[in-house]
């Protein structure tokens, strides 16, 4: 079931521009969610703001961001006075540049929109925008105002649609360099490369959403069915198999043996 729309405005590049929609790509809406319950009663129990000095609950009407600027010192500012530095990039998606589509790391990107045209009128010019940047394997880059704040926005041809990706800030992502660079550069022992080689070629197969499937979440299900049901037991969770510590390069060589060996059998059966 198609999501219902959370964003609309105008995509633009130069002159040309077409009105757009767009929703999340990803949902938590399947996961399963829990209530804080008051075991006695069996009621929901409430969540409140209160002062943090005088314990006292404060009404909606009454509360307001703040900026804190030191110790127990705020500067607040009301909705007005932030909505009011909201950009013309609130509404439009302009897109500034381009660059090739491999050139940006995946460790920069953070959340996925699907961007859909609006107006049949204005489909030709959102199809027009998608086929160039698939035919030249680029993306654009624009920026946008979403979840209140101005980001960097990448846009990324999909079938006949385009996936936006809000991209991370620059003090967002960790210079690799800080954990990376104490690792010493030693290349692996010939024998035991070609034989981890091997092993991924074994285990080597198409993705398949399936992959990153969530136990806990089924488990969980089965025992909400069970409790509805009546039945108070509970699935035991699987041990964890131990992991064999490997000290030298002849335990290493050894494990890979194996493992590879129990790849082929298992396939075989």
């Amino acid at each position: 079931m198609a999501q219902r729309t959370f964003w609309k405005g105008y995509l633009k590049l130069s002159l040309v521009t077409c009105p757009v929609a767009m929703m999340p790509a990803t949902t938590e809406s399947a996961k399963i969610r829990f209530h804080t319950i008051n075991r006695a009663t069996g009621n929901r129990i409430m969540s409140r703001y209160v002062d943090s000095v005088t314990h006292k609950v404060v009404d909606d009407d009454e509360q307001v961001k703040g900026y804190e600027t030191g110790e127990g010192e705020y500067v607040m500012l009301e909705e007005d006075e932030i909505a009011s530095v909201a950009l013309e990039s609130t509404r439009t998606i302009d897109i500034e540049q381009f660059v090739p589509r491999d050139s940006i790391e995946w460790l920069w990107y953070d959340k996925p929109h699907y961007l859909v045209p609006d107006d049949p009128v204005g489909e030709e010019a959102f199809s027009v925008i998608r086929s160039a940047m698939e035919s030249t394997q680029t993306v654009g880059i624009a920026r946008l105002v979403l979840y209140r704040r101005e980001r960097a926005v990448m846009l990324v041809p999909r079938d006949q649609g385009i996936t936006l990706w809000t991209l991370r800030y620059g003090d967002e992502v960790r210079d690799p360099d800080d954990y990376f660079d104490a690792i010493k550069p030693e290349k692996p022992e010939a024998k035991l490369l070609s034989l981890a080689l091997s092993l991924i070629k074994e285990r080597t197969e198409r993705w398949d959403q399936k992959m990153v499937s969530d136990p806990v979440q089924d488990n969980l299900r089965k025992i909400i069915a069970a409790r509805k049901k009546g039945a108070r037991k509970t699935p035991k969770a699987k041990a964890a198999e131990p992991v064999e510590q490997a000290g030298n390069v002849v335990n290493i060589m050894d494990a890979l043996k194996r493992s590879i060996a129990a790849e082929q059998k298992g396939k075989g059966r």
